[in-house]
């Protein structure tokens, strides 16, 4: 509940906000204001937002507004339920910076001293920048935690009621869309805000779990899932003659760090591990293709090589000319996504794992692209 001077200083702000932006308005308008005094500022469990008065009395008007929609836009972009099994706080600074540079760009609105801020990052979707946090050395230390676990009393959120809270913002997200766009003056929804649907919208899988839908093909059902298999839960090791040729391409261009490297070369193992009957031809490629090392699972993955500019197309041309795979095989390509495409899409189909950070998935110019992210 909210006592009167609140609620006047929150009505007065949703006032704001629906002059500002339509938008914003309608998102709002589907948001329920608590007050809480164990909250040092405000906070959102998904569904309630929660703010401290003394706070809110204490801030400037033009803070207040941007105070509320940081929290409205954590609820409606189900920030609090994205994060899955990730670090409760990393995650939290992941949503802050994405939710802040998004205010940022809007006139109208200042955020509250202390939000945290990396332009640099801004651009990326919140399972990205949780990736890179550590990389960045962002101080975390500085970011209010504001995304409240959503659990109920016994420990677990009841899947009926959070199905019914993501279904409430889904509702709400096309309201306030269809609101922007019939609106005169204000009909265009903020750029900010595409990014961060797509990112709503892209299954947050485990991308072993796309290169599964190729593993699952076989010679006489290459166009969809095999779902002799998939229905009786059973592996790679149950195809009994038709296995399946990965060609694998590691990016090893100058513009893939350490880090990077060693993420790809942790991922060439789980393939591995998985997937032990594969025929797996491993690549190192930058300007060139090294290789092919042929891996089984007890295999020792081979010293990187490589260092120089980014060229996809010296891998694909390698594994044209090996004919041995027949129809019965996919391509691999781990990378961050910046180099040279080849004219023409190969004959095999390609997976793009793509690092945090890397290119835009919509400007791979064939192929499956997915980004490497960690499972939540």
């Amino acid at each position: 509940m909210l006592n009167s001077d609140i609620d006047r200083i929150i009505s007065a702000s949703l006032l704001r906000l629906r002059m500002k932006s339509p938008f914003f308005a309608t998102l709002a308008l589907f948001t329920h204001f608590r007050t809480s005094e164990s909250i040092s500022t405000a906070a959102t469990d998904g569904e309630n937002i929660f703010i401290n008065s003394d706070y809110v009395r204490s801030l400037p008007k033009l803070q207040v507004d941007g105070l509320l929609l940081h929290e409205v836009l954590h609820a409606a972009l189900l920030h609090v339920f994205r994060r899955g099994a990730r670090e409760p706080l990393r995650w939290n600074i992941a949503a802050d910076i994405v939710v802040n540079g998004m205010i940022a760009q809007e006139q109208g609105f200042e955020l509250p001293p202390g939000g945290i801020r990396h332009p640099e990052l801004e651009h990326l979707s919140v399972e990205e920048i949780y990736e890179l946090v550590e990389v960045k050395k962002i101080d975390c230390s500085i970011c209010e935690q504001d995304l409240l676990d959503a659990d109920s009393e016994d420990g677990s959120l009841g899947r009926k009621h959070k199905a019914a809270i993501e279904a409430h913002w889904k509702n709400a997200m096309q309201q306030a869309i269809t609101v922007a766009r019939s609106s005169n003056n204000q009909g265009n929804i903020p750029a900010w805000m595409q990014r961060e649907l797509g990112a709503l919208k892209q299954a947050q899988l485990d991308w072993r779990s796309y290169l599964w839908r190729y593993l699952v093909r076989t010679p006489t059902d290459f166009t969809a899932f095999d779902r002799r298999f998939i229905g009786q839960k059973l592996y790679l090791e149950a195809l009994e003659g038709e296995s399946v040729q990965v060609f694998v391409a590691v990016d090893t261009s100058g513009s893939v760090g350490d880090r990077e490297l060693q993420m790809f070369l942790g991922e060439v193992a789980g393939i591995l591990s998985a997937y032990p009957q594969l025929e797996c031809e491993l690549y190192y490629a930058d300007a060139e293709a090294y290789g092919p090392y042929s891996l089984e699972k007890s295999s020792e993955i081979p010293k990187p090589v490589g260092g120089g500019g980014t060229s996809f197309v010296p891998f694909f041309e390698k594994v044209g000319i090996n004919k041995d795979w027949h129809s019965n095989g996919v391509c691999v390509y781990l990378t961050d996504g910046y180099g040279t495409f080849p004219s023409a899409p190969p004959a095999l189909p390609v997976l793009w794992v793509v690092t945090p950070g890397g290119l835009d998935l919509s400007q791979f110019p064939f192929g499956e692209a997915v980004r490497l992210l960690s499972v939540a």
